[in-house]
């Protein structure tokens, strides 16, 4: 097949997974009042921190009794932290799916060399068995898995008389999916992805359930400075009010809570959760016309709408060795950046060969159908010429 090259362009090519697009309408100035050359310990920096904390919690409608804090390394900085100070008062049962999923579990057997420990595995593209979780030990997963674009249906799974805490790496799902937050009594996520942030700074949310173990157990192992959230079985409450760990960009903070007002001024979660839906339902309808690509996770109701991941299944494409088919998805992403339509959407590097396409609320759906076509006329030009 040979396809006509597509006359219009996206206005902005930016689909990158991470760090993702900046907010439709963004631009340098939005910057110009930020704290810059100030100690992040002075009344004004404080300030800042702190309304990122208190904002952050009323637009996601956080639980009152949920505090929150903004950490060092991104969303693996939070998660890190929370693995640290909460874990080894109980087994734990990992979910693994992706590449951070089995990040976490590493980390539980190689580092903290927790004994008790139950991995629940599954392929790229698929879920493993929800309902063999043990809900009495401490529960690590992610909600939406970025480099597999497989993400939790919801949280019913997840019973209100659970032993153990649920710990969440939420940061490619929190603003653009429906949570149950009271399911979850540790919530971590980034600035750099659905709200389009910078990156280098994460968010940490417990329950009082996480809480309640920081004042009652103190875990075997030293704890990191930068992970350090209690002290003595007593919480830093400083970090919880704006008094990082360690020094912020006021930079970051400045942008991010110009995220944060974009996100008020179009209504909210439930407006960025539309947009979202109606990116993956634009790739959904493509998809289904097409007869060269797939998703990679065949299962409608797990399918994420933000890292979507796009499998080839053209028979001639799936006759090369996995080598030879990631270069030449190489090859697509080359000619789509060289005529300046998309930045960054191969496949995470350790993930099988494949697309992703950022579907987050900062990008926008007219621009989400612009891009389609060009993807189709790439492939076909390509296979044309191998």
């Amino acid at each position: 097949m040979i396809l006509v090259k597509p006359s219009s362009k996206p206005s902005n090519p930016n689909f990158s997974s991470g760090p993702c697009s900046k907010r439709p309408g963004w631009d340098i100035s939005v910057l110009k009042n930020s704290q810059i050359s100030r100690s992040h310990r002075s009344k004004e920096c404080k300030k800042k921190l702190n309304e990122v904390i208190v904002k952050s919690k009323q637009i996601l409608k956080l639980p009152d009794s949920y505090t929150l804090a903004i950490m060092p390394g991104s969303n693996t900085g939070a998660l890190e932290a929370a693995m640290w100070s909460l874990l080894g008062y109980k087994g734990v049962d990992v979910l693994a799916w992706e590449f951070f999923g089995k990040d976490w579990l590493i980390d539980v057997l190689e580092q903290l060399k927790i004994e008790n420990v139950n991995s629940h595995m599954a392929d790229y593209g698929k879920l493993p068995d929800l309902n063999k979780v043990n809900f009495n030990n401490d529960i690590i997963f992610v909600w939406n898995g970025t480099t597999s674009g497989v993400c939790v249906p919801n949280a019913k799974w997840i019973p209100d008389n659970r032993k153990g805490l649920t710990i969440c790496d939420a940061t490619s799902a929190i603003f653009a999916m429906d949570m149950d937050f009271k399911k979850l009594d540790v919530i971590t996520w980034s600035w750099q992805k659905v709200l389009g942030g910078e990156a280098a700074h994460g968010m940490l949310a417990l329950s009082p359930r996480a809480l309640k173990r920081l004042e009652m157990y103190t875990p075997p192992w030293p704890i990191p400075k930068l992970f350090r959230i209690a002290n003595k079985k007593k919480l830093i409450k400083g970090i919880f009010e704006g008094s990082t760990i360690n020094t912020p960009s006021m930079i970051c903070v400045e942008d991010v809570l110009d995220s944060l007002n974009w996100v008020e001024s179009i209504g909210g979660t439930n407006e960025l959760i539309k947009i979202s839906k109606k990116n993956l339902q634009i790739v959904a309808n493509w998809v289904n016309s097409s007869d060269w690509i797939k998703f990679m996770c065949n299962e409608p109701k797990t399918r994420s709408s933000t890292s979507i991941t796009l499998q080839i299944k053209d028979k001639w494409f799936n006759e090369f060795s996995e080598d030879e088919q990631k270069n030449l998805i190489k090859k697509i992403v080359s000619q789509l950046y060289e005529e300046g339509v998309v930045h960054d959407i191969n496949s995470y590097p350790k993930a099988p060969p494949s697309l992703r396409l950022w579907g987050g609320a900062t990008v926008k759906n007219s621009d989400m159908k612009i891009l389609l076509p060009w993807i189709d006329w790439s492939y076909y030009s390509i296979k044309n010429n191998v």
